[in-house]
């Protein structure tokens, strides 16, 4: 899950006594509210683009897509489509699922994307 911080910074800390670290720290963090990114249909179909691009392992992806479906908040608009997706890739772990690039493509296609493949000079 992508977590957005503000005001979460407290300049000095590091050199206050023990107790007013501790007051200050929570002081610091009573600030610093934590708002879940909303899970949109871009969002997804970026991180399985990072799995075929192999800057995500398949746990990665897995553990993203778990989290995402717990925790995240979803495009209220399309929270079916995207819980169904979401739910489909927190399986691919499975044997019994697995995540092919068929699949992967069936996704992107059922989020309004298309997979091309570019084929270069190693």
């Amino acid at each position: 899950m992508q977590w957005h911080t503000a005001d979460c910074v407290t300049p000095g800390l590091d050199l206050l006594s023990t107790s007013t670290r501790n007051t200050r720290w929570m002081q610091a963090t009573e600030k610093c509210r934590k708002t879940a990114m909303t899970i949109t249909k871009q969002i997804i179909a970026e991180k399985i683009a990072a799995y075929l691009h192999h800057e995500l392992t398949l746990a990665q992806l897995v553990d993203w897509a778990e989290t995402a479906l717990m925790d995240g908040e979803l495009d209220e608009n399309q929270t079916e489509q995207l819980a169904a997706v979401l739910a489909r890739l927190g399986v691919a772990d499975v044997r019994a699922f697995g995540l092919t690039w068929e699949d992967c493509e069936d996704t992107l296609h059922q989020l309004g994307y298309a997979a091309r493949v570019e084929v270069a000079a190693a």
